[in-house]
């Protein structure tokens, strides 16, 4: 039974009268406008957001102790689900996960093949985010049962455009290699998620994800690209790329896009309002940039992460500093009225105030 049959089976939903009830929505569907250059990138420190506590402008007090409201495996999959979405959501490109605890309190020895929810929340969350980005009828294929995944059939669909849907056609898809040959003996066979595989000239090793174009003229015939080309060439949400990396300093140093990022936003409750900040502007073209970031801090605020960085503490960036690393400090919400902010509450909260700058790019 191909991926296409079993995704059916699982997926279907059945009415009383025992028709299939098609539960897309045509008004929602993506339209691209055109090719995308730019990108939005989102950092947040693993240690805190996975492990679990999250501080995005707000005092260090007013965080949710996710270690301690989220003791189940179930509650902290949920809760990665929640922030899976919100980058879904608002179309993020990149996620980072950064560490900002102390180098010699970093577990040292971790065994990769079992439960890292505990011991290595960096791990989890990056393991986690990168099973829900993964198209669903690949993840068999290509991602192992693992104890992290054990509660993963509770996450919630992100349904982007690269995750394939049997009500439309788009000129690209995802697809996984397969060992089976073609017809003509030549080529490789790619499962796409759909009844039929589509047929590629090159020669690639099966269990290989890969990004196609499709034939317009014929379906089952499509040509490998680069995983950005959706979005450079198509204009489409194509889901988000998973990054971790050791410090807050890695997260510039170690991007990967030419040139680094030319802006980015620091979170702090020390910083300006959105509005202050980025005042509304209507015209199209008033945010000039081509990779924008966006850093989420922990419970002690990413001050807490540039004291725990040597190559920071080598340039003199600590305490009051820290907004110097950033071309603007800001607040995400001022006086908000509950104690506690949740991890992937205050990713909403804050793309949501944000999504101003690149909605007039």
């Amino acid at each position: 039974m191909s991926s296409y049959d079993q995704d059916r089976q699982k997926k279907r939903r059945i009415t009383r009268e025992g028709d299939y009830v098609d539960t897309s929505k045509p008004t929602a569907f993506f339209a691209p406008s055109g090719g995308r250059q730019w990108t939005v990138s989102v950092a947040v420190p693993g240690k805190e957001a996975g492990g679990w506590r999250l501080e995005a402008g707000f005092t260090p007090h007013t965080i949710a102790n996710i270690n301690h409201s989220c003791r189940r495996d179930d509650q902290r999959t949920g809760v990665v689900s929640h922030i899976a979405r919100a980058l879904a959501v608002f179309a993020i490109d990149e996620i980072i996960v950064f560490d900002d605890s102390p180098m010699d309190s970093r577990p040292t020895n971790i065994d990769p093949s079992g439960y890292t929810g505990d011991v290595d929340p960096c791990g989890y969350l990056d393991h986690l985010l990168q099973y829900m980005e993964m198209p669903p009828f690949m993840r068999r294929t290509l991602l192992p049962l693992h104890p992290n995944l054990k509660a993963a059939g509770l996450m919630a669909s992100l349904d982007m455009p690269s995750h394939p849907h049997h009500t439309d056609w788009l000129p690209y898809c995802e697809g996984v290699t397969t060992s089976a040959a073609p017809a003509n003996g030549s080529g490789t066979l790619v499962d796409v998620g759909r009844k039929s595989p589509v047929t590629i000239s090159n020669d690639v090793p099966p269990k290989t994800r890969i990004t196609l174009r499709i034939d317009e003229n014929d379906w089952s015939i499509g040509e490998p690209v680069d995983p950005a080309t959706p979005r450079t060439e198509g204009g489409y949400y194509w889901g988000y790329s998973v990054r971790r990396c050791s410090s807050l300093a890695a997260v510039f140093e170690e991007c990967s896009y030419d040139g680094g990022y030319d802006m980015s936003i620091g979170t702090s409750e020390r910083g300006l309002s959105i509005p202050e900040a980025f005042p509304e502007k209507k015209n199209k073209g008033s945010s000039n940039f081509n990779h924008l970031l966006i850093v989420f801090g922990g419970p002690r605020g990413l001050e807490y992460a540039a004291e725990n960085d040597p190559a920071l503490q080598d340039m003199g960036i600590a305490r009051g500093r820290t907004k110097e690393l950033f071309d603007n400090w800001v607040n995400i919400l001022p006086g908000q009225g509950s104690r506690t902010i949740r991890t992937d509450e205050a990713l909403f909260i804050g793309l949501s105030g944000l999504r101003r700058i690149w909605e007039t790019r």
